[in-house]
């Protein structure tokens, strides 16, 4: 990155520099019994013929949607929208129901894993490592590897914060598990997930990866389940922190405050500025708080090591972002945006409140359906009893 400042990054958005593109990934559950339902074959199918290209996943109740690339977050909006309508029109075409939520409120039959070669031999050598979870990964294009590796070290300190604001996975297996996000928790099962070590250099961060090969850490590449990652397949930073969130809005949310860390780190390691060095523990620590806590709660302050409200840290990453976002002309929306949710709830706030007032989980199932597509235009089809 070699221009900084307004007019030089305006230029480079146009040029094609900062490229944007999300990955979410839902689950299938059976509107009848409201357990996971392993069609994802044929929801794959029905998304064809819609128009839509899903992605399996681990488990075949599973499915993953996948933007097009755009330049700014206005080119993903009315994607994103479309993506999960559709995805959830073809689940309703299956006899399923669409669900944005991190993990799964009844668990899986023993016999779900998708039926890949790859996925069978992570079975052999991991068992069924993280179970059945699902996030979001946002992709921020970059120069190249050597500044993927930096801006994720400049990346690392908000990683807790992103956490927190889309937790949306406090129910597994039927059980309120005491955390906004389990998923997190779930995912630290595989060797190689969790926020990354800070890497001097790619070299480094190469080292690293051909390191956890030879050990059988992980079997390929795309293993490496870092919270923030150069990607292995494409020229992008891809920031993999977050619950899927419950919401279109809240996806968008994410992605531009991903977008403007990305672009705030990138204008830093241009004037030299190194990133701050937080030690693994303590990001590990401030993690799993975020983890535990959510929106609801407290964090870990990274600066002062202390513990304070997590809407404060919030406030902390907005202000961080703020000139990148005001530049973007994103500023105004994203803090009327983050301020919706900090008064009406995320997914694990959400999700929460419902099994307290109704008691079932099923209400918590049908009110997780609905939000998934909430906002979406046109609504998917077979979803008016939700």
């Amino acid at each position: 990155m070699t221009t900084t400042g307004s007019a030089g990054r305006a230029s480079a958005i146009r040029g094609g520099a900062f490229t944007l593109g999300v990955e979410e990934e839902f689950i299938l559950v059976d509107p009848h019994t409201d357990r996971p339902s392993c069609h994802s074959t044929e929801v794959i199918a029905a998304g064809h013929g819609l128009g839509i290209e899903l992605q399996a996943e681990f488990f075949r109740c599973q499915i993953e949607t996948a933007t097009a690339v755009g330049t700014h977050i206005r080119d993903l909006h009315d994607q994103l929208c479309q993506s999960r309508a559709a995805a959830a029109d073809a689940a309703a075409r299956s006899g399923c129901q669409l669900l944005a939520v991190g993990t799964a409120h009844h668990h899986p039959a023993p016999d779900s894993i998708s039926d890949s070669s790859r996925y069978r031999r992570m079975v052999e050598h991991f068992g069924i490592g993280a179970g059945l979870i699902c996030g979001a990964h946002v992709h921020v294009g970059v120069t190249d590897r050597e500044q993927a590796v930096q801006v994720s070290n400049h990346l690392r300190p908000w990683l807790p914060t992103l956490l927190a604001l889309t937790a949306n996975s406090p129910i597994a297996g039927g059980i309120d598990t005491g955390y906004a996000s389990w998923r997190h928790i779930r995912a630290g099962r595989w060797p190689s997930a969790g926020p990354p070590p800070y890497f001097r250099s790619a070299d480094e961060y190469d080292a690293a990866t051909a390191a956890m090969l030879d050990a059988g850490i992980v079997l390929d590449p795309g293993m490496i389940y870092w919270d923030v990652r150069p990607s292995d397949r494409l020229p992008t930073i891809e920031i993999r922190i977050s619950d899927v969130p419950a919401t279109i809005a809240e996806t968008v949310t994410l992605t531009t405050l991903a977008h403007a860390l990305v672009i705030t780190a990138a204008d830093a390691i241009g004037r030299g500025e190194p990133a701050p060095v937080v030690g693994q523990e303590m990001l590990r620590w401030a993690c799993w708080r975020a983890a535990h806590d959510g929106l609801a709660g407290h964090g870990l302050d990274l600066n002062t090591s202390t513990l304070v409200p997590a809407v404060r840290l919030i406030d902390q990453l907005l202000a961080h972002a703020r000139p990148v976002l005001t530049e973007l002309g994103e500023y105004d929306q994203v803090t009327t945006s983050v301020a919706a949710v900090l008064a009406y709830g995320n997914g694990a706030v959400r999700q929460r409140q419902v099994l307290a007032r109704r008691g079932r989980l099923a209400d918590v199932i049908a009110d997780s359906a609905r939000r998934t597509f909430e906002g979406c235009i046109p609504e998917p089809r077979g979803t008016e009893s939700l």
